[in-house]
């Protein structure tokens, strides 16, 4: 199929016209029935992937799903794109027996494209044999994670996935999809499914706006987090606990320091859960503490710094739960409290389970301890984690956290490298990092005595350095590459063609690590944003209050970025209000009033120094092009015309237009947004944007989740904001 045509069948089924991200390579890929291993964040558009291939290709595509609500609600989404009822069906154990034979009747007819299995209802014979009858295109599995042991929601039925598919149809063409995956999970999955020819397509964990930082945990935790919180008032916050005891203990402390804070955990009753949750993403409170039942559904853009009161069980928990920082691309601060104790606690908790469960739970555990304790970039080594590189010096965000900020000095470790990789070659790779530890200074256990490395000549051999020297050095060495943790052995140290290299070819090198447990606590991190803190606190609730006198978001009375300038330049009359970027002069009118009175109270009590001269700040379009734009606008000349006519492609005119509106002059696009969204649409979308706490873009995208395509939302957004803002 061309690409012309792939992009007319997309307009066709779902009414968009340009694909997002990855899903084009992804949708050929598999129409040229090629195995796929697809890993893409939620929201960046998955389910399309498969459900276009489905319905270019002749015969049904078998999607398993681990959840009937999810099949249900996709099988409603795929038939509201179809006049056919009979292109998407659900088969699992919620149908009855007539609804069943309906499904079949419709399978054998060929009607249907997608079917929904859940793993379970493949395990039947009865369903084996059916499946066998008709003509399949593909197997699609989604949320792929799913069949590792390693990862975070295993469900053992899906382990057997790739016999039952062979049963069905041997050599089938299998699409694989997950939301994230670590290199373990990956390896596992295409392993499993017996696809390590399949193509993988996965996109950056990188967040180069999130700063992290590690402190040591101290008895002085809570006098810390009152401290960092109240170094960042107004701002929205979420600190995780491992117990529900330390929740309620920790929200008692904040809320005596008159912070607004609520509690978050499963010991809760639903309905106090869901009004704690409705409080934050309400600005009703500021900070969350939380245990992990907090934060699945989440979908506030603001969140602005993530806490850590104990490091939590793996890396993966740790990227998802600080992932929540930040989404708007603004500022995310990750502060994580570590302790040796905690790390022991959570070993004794594993004490019990199976022999391989504990195995991987002490694998996971240990590279939360190497992060914790690395002195090198904390991006880079998550990045890694994941099997992503990423250049420390120069990769986007770099400098983001407090070892690159702050860096140690680095020290001479040639000698004791070279010792390292020549005991991995005399043991023959057969211990892991806390053996090796032993063996370097002298140390016996139960392992080290069977296999008599005791009586070797190198036992022993580096006990000039202590075991935090060595431990540090093994984690630097696995960052850099020399060595690695094998997964497929529970994390047995092995050697890499580098450090093989290296023991031939020694050179001078330095490393930075702890040579102790304690992690001084972080140097205080400078803010970048110089604004009065108190001040901006003020005016987000004033904003809040207004907000809720005209029932609309606080957004739509003056963005964030536009108090982040006032509480910079404290504005005191209308044409000063009216500099302040997107604020224009029908808002100074509407909202002014109560802001100035509030900001030159606030200048006239604290005898604040005002700035001598308001900058102007550029809206970012010259002044032609605006009025030549809203002139044009207001012809109702179709906007691919206003487009071309000056050259522009129709991205670059939707961001002139966004930057017309968010500076605070009216734009009316009725004429163009009702030729492509009808009623409803426009009823949804303006439900969802008078309700919702921001009109960031990629976050009503994800909200969508493929419903509408980037430019409807953009050029809603523009018409909303006309209405309602200006």
């Amino acid at each position: 199929m061309s690409e012309v045509s792939l992009e007319e069948s997309l307009k066709k089924f779902f009414g968009f016209s340009t694909f997002k991200g990855l899903q084009k390579s992804v949708i050929k890929n598999v129409l040229k029935r090629h195995n796929s291993f697809v890993i893409m964040p939620t929201g960046g558009g998955k389910s399309l992937c498969y459900q276009l291939p489905a319905l270019l290709s002749n015969g049904t595509a078998i999607v398993i799903s681990p959840l009937i609500a999810l099949m249900k609600n996709q099988v409603d989404f795929i038939r509201g794109l179809s006049f056919n009822k009979n292109v998407a069906h659900v088969f699992n154990s919620s149908l009855s027996k007539s609804e069943i034979e309906e499904v079949k009747s419709d399978l054998i007819a060929a009607k249907t494209k997608l079917l929904y299995v859940a793993p379970e209802s493949l395990t039947k014979e009865s369903t084996i044999s059916f499946l066998q009858k008709i003509e399949i295109s593909f197997f699609a599995i989604d949320e792929a994670h799913c069949i590792s042991e390693w990862g975070h929601d295993f469900r053992p039925d899906y382990r057997n996935l790739s016999l039952l598919i062979n049963k069905i149809k041997l050599d089938s063409i299998i699409i694989a999809l997950t939301a994230t995956a670590t290199l373990k999970v990956q390896d596992d999955i295409l392993k499993n499914l017996n696809i390590q020819n399949a193509k993988v397509f996965k996109a950056s964990f990188n967040r180069p706006n999130l700063f992290y930082e590690v402190r040591s945990k101290t008895d002085e935790i809570d006098g810390e987090i009152i401290k960092f919180i109240k170094g960042n008032i107004g701002k929205s916050g979420i600190i995780y606990c491992l117990s529900r005891k330390r929740v309620e203990e920790l929200t008692e402390v904040i809320r005596v320091n008159n912070i607004k804070v609520l509690p978050y955990h499963a010991g809760l009753d639903i309905k106090t859960r869901a009004k704690n949750q409705d409080s934050f993403l309400n600005e009703e409170c500021d900070v969350i503490v939380a245990t992990i039942a907090f934060g699945m559904g989440i979908d506030k853009p603001d969140v602005r710094y993530v806490i850590h009161n104990d490091m939590p069980k793996s890396i993966e928990s740790y990227y998802q739960e600080t992932g929540r920082a930040g989404r708007d691309g603004g500022e995310g601060h990750c502060v994580a409290f570590y302790s040796k104790k905690d790390i022991e606690k959570l070993e004794k908790f594993l004490s019990d389970k199976p022999i391989a469960e504990k195995e991987i739970g002490k694998t996971l555990l240990d590279d939360v301890v190497a992060y914790s304790e690395i002195l090198t970039s904390r991006r880079q080594f998550i990045l890694n984690y994941f099997g992503e590189s990423f250049d420390p010096e120069n990769g986007d965000g770099a400098k983001n956290d407090d070892n690159m900020r702050y860096p140690s000095p680095s020290f001479e470790v040639e000698t004791e490298l070279i010792l390292l990789l020549k005991i991995l070659i005399e043991t023959k790779q057969s211990y892991k990092q806390k053996e090796l530890v032993k063996i370097l200074t002298g140390e016996t256990n139960a392992l080290i005595l069977s296999h008599k490395t005791h009586l070797k000549s190198f036992f022993g051999k580096g006990k000039y350095k202590d075991k935090n020297y060595w431990t540090g050095l093994i984690n630097q060495s696995i960052v850099l590459g020399f060595i690695l943790k094998d997964i497929e052995t529970y994390g047995l140290i092995k050697l890499t063609p580098k450090g093989d290299e290296y023991i031939k070819s020694p050179f001078n090198i330095k490393m930075k690590f702890r040579f102790t447990n304690k992690i001084d606590s972080a140097v205080k991190i400078p803010n970048v944003i110089e604004y009065d803190k108190i001040l901006m606190n003020n005016l987000k609730d004033l904003r809040k209050k207004i907000a809720k006198e005209y029932k609309i978001p606080p957004y739509v009375v003056f963005q964030e970025n536009s108090l982040q300038e006032i509480a910079i330049k404290y504005p005191s009359s209308t044409s000063e209000l009216s500099s302040i970027v997107g604020v224009s002069e029908g808002k100074v009118k509407r909202f002014g009033e109560p802001f100035l009175n509030l900001i030159n109270s606030y200048v006239e009590e604290n005898k604040i120094i005002r700035p001598d001269d308001l900058i102007i700040k550029s809206t970012g379009s010259n002044s032609s092009l605006k009025l030549y734009l809203i002139q044009n606008i207001d012809r109702k000349i179709p906007l691919e015309d206003i487009a071309l006519s000056k050259g522009m492609n129709f991205n670059q005119l939707i961001t002139e237009m966004e930057t017309i509106v968010i500076s605070g002059t009216k734009l009316n696009i009725n004429y163009y947004v009702d030729e492509f969204l009808d009623e409803d649409s426009q009823s949804e979308l303006h439900d969802y944007f008078i309700n919702s706490e921001t009109d960031n873009i990629e976050t009503v995208i994800e909200n969508f989740e493929g419903d509408f395509e980037e430019d409807e939302l953009r050029l809603y957004r523009i018409k909303f904001l006309s209405e309602i803002a200006n």
